[in-house]
């Protein structure tokens, strides 16, 4: 996935911008950036401090550990039944 060019710290600045009264349009044209993108930000990150955005990401990270390690017991079981089967004719 592609990476984003501005910081979190720097997003959440743009959507605090536009909190205090700047006009969407004008805060993207500062920062180069379209008004969807804008949106996008705004509907995923709206609200968020730094830190709590910083949390999420962790949060997020991990899940997706613990999901690769679930798909991995996951495959050892399957491997594990099958042998099982195949020795005891089941």
């Amino acid at each position: 996935m592609r990476r984003s060019k501005f910081t979190e710290q720097q997003i959440v600045g743009m959507l605090k911008q536009h909190e205090a009264g700047m006009k969407m349009a004008d805060v993207c044209r500062e920062h180069s950036i379209s008004l969807s993108t804008f949106q996008n930000w705004k509907a995923k990150y709206g609200g968020m401090a730094v830190s709590e955005l910083r949390r999420v990401k962790h949060l997020e990270e991990e899940v997706s550990r613990l999901k690769r390690m679930y798909a991995e017991v996951c495959l050892m079981n399957d491997a594990m039944k099958a042998v099982i089967e195949k020795k005891w004719g089941a």
